[in-house]
C-alpha cells in the first residue's frame, strides 16, 4: 500500500502521477503569527479548485514535496485532499540550502550535545507512525543541495534521510542544481552511505539541457525528475521538451518523471508576477501541453505512458522495487 493523505492506496490507483508538486509553498511563522492574512479557507478553497483542474487534466495523483522549512501543514492540505479526487502522497524531510534548524546543529551525534539524531526520528516516525497526530504517513523522504554545495547544516539533512531511508525504505526525492551537477554529489553520499539509487529520484534534473550530465546521473541508477515545466527562468519550456524528447530517443524514457513544482498557493510568487512571468508555470501543463509537445516531437505513447504513470509506480511501490 502506498499512503495517501486519506490512506493507504494499491499502486493499482496512482493513475497518471505527478512526482513533483506543492499544494502550498508558505512561511510557518507568518501563517502562526499572521493568520488573518492568510485564512485557512480561503486557501483551502483555492487549492480545491487547483486539484480539480488538475484532475480534470488527466492526472489522478501527486506527490506533495512540501515538507519543513516550507511550511508543510498536514491539517490544512488534508481539508483540501478530503474535497478532491487527487490522491496526495506527502513528504518527510526538511528544505535548507545551508543551514539546518538550530536543535538539529546542537542535538545528534558528533555535535555539541551528542544523543540520537532527532531529524532522523521525526523523518522515521512521519513514515511508520504518522505525523503528530494527524493519522496521515509520509510517503517519501526529501533533502535539498544547491547552490552552497553540501554544508554542514545541509549534511545533518541527508544524513538524516539516509538513515531514515536505510529504516523504512522510503524513496528518497532530492533538489538539486543540475548547472552545478551536484546531483552526483548526491548520489556519491547516498551510495557510501549504501541507499540503492535506483530508490532515489534527483529532482529539477530538467533545469538543463547538459545531456551528458543527465545520461551519468541515470546511469548509475536514479530517476530523473524533468519537472519545472513552466519555470521559465532556470530553462525555457522548448528547451526542456527538446530535452526529455532526446532522452527517450537515447532510451532512458524508463527513468524520466514529469512534472512542474508548481502549487496552487506560494507565499514566494505572488499572483501577479506569477501569471505575468509564468504563466504556464502549473500542474495542468503537464497533460494539456508537455504530453502534446512530446508527442509532437515523436516520443512514443508507450514512453509516455512510462514517463507520466508506469515510473510513479516503479518509485513509490517498494513491493514492485523489491521484485527488479
Amino acid at each position: 500500500m502506498i499512503s495517501t493523505l486519506k490512506g493507504g492506496i494499491e499502486p493499482s490507483e496512482l493513475g497518471a502521477t505527478l512526482t513533483h508538486e506543492h499544494i502550498f509553498v508558505l512561511n510557518a511563522e507568518l501563517v502562526v503569527n499572521y493568520p488573518s492574512r492568510f485564512p485557512d479557507d480561503d486557501l483551502v478553497d483555492r487549492a480545491v479548485r487547483y486539484l480539480d483542474e488538475v484532475k480534470a487534466s488527466g492526472i489522478d495523483t501527486i506527490v506533495d514535496l512540501t515538507v519543513m522549512g516550507t511550511g508543510r501543514n498536514i491539517p490544512l492540505v488534508t481539508r483540501v485532499a478530503e474535497r478532491s479526487e487527487v490522491n496526495v502522497i506527502v513528504a518527510t524531510g526538511w528544505y535548507t540550502y545551508h543551514e539546518a534548524p538550530a536543535f538539529a546543529n546542537l542535538n545528534g551525534p558528533g555535535r555539541l550535545l551528542g544523543g540520537p539524531d532527532p531529524l532522523t526520528e521525526i523523518f522515521v516516525r512521519d513514515i511508520v507512525e504518522g505525523i503528530d497526530d494527524t493519522g496521515v504517513k509520509a510517503g517519501v523522504l526529501k533533502f535539498a543541495t544547491d547552490h552552497y554545495g553540501i554544508t554542514d547544516g545541509v549534511f545533518y539533512i541527508m544524513q538524516a534521510v539516509a538513515d531514515a531511508h536505510l529504516e523504512t525504505g522510503a524513496p528518497v526525492f532530492t533538489h538539486s542544481d543540475p548547472k552545478q551537477r551536484n546531483g552526483l554529489d548526491q548520489q556519491d553520499y547516498m551510495e557510501k552511505r549504501g541507499l540503492d539509487l535506483t530508490r532515489v529520484v534527483i529532482g529539477h534534473s530538467g533545469d538543463t539541457g547538459d545531456i551528458d550530465y543527465l545520461r551519468r546521473v541515470a546511469d548509475r541508477g536514479s530517476f530523473l525528475g524533468m519537472d519545472r515545466f513552466g519555470l521559465e527562468a532556470r530553462l525555457p519550456y522548448d528547451e526542456r521538451i527538446d530535452t526529455v524528447a532526446r532522452m527517450c530517443e537515447l532510451g532512458y524514457a524508463s527513468q524520466l518523471l514529469l512534472s512542474t513544482d508548481s502549487s496552487a498557493y506560494s507565499m514566494n510568487f505572488p499572483d501577479e508576477a506569477r501569471q505575468e512571468r509564468l504563466p504556464r508555470w502549473r500542474a495542468p501543463e503537464v497533460m494539456n501541453s508537455v504530453v502534446p509537445d512530446l508527442r509532437t516531437r515523436g516520443v512514443s505513447d508507450a514512453d509516455i505512458h512510462a514517463m507520466v504513470a508506469g515510473n510513479a509506480v516503479r518509485v513509490l511501490d517498494p513491493a514492485q522495487r523489491s521484485q527488479e
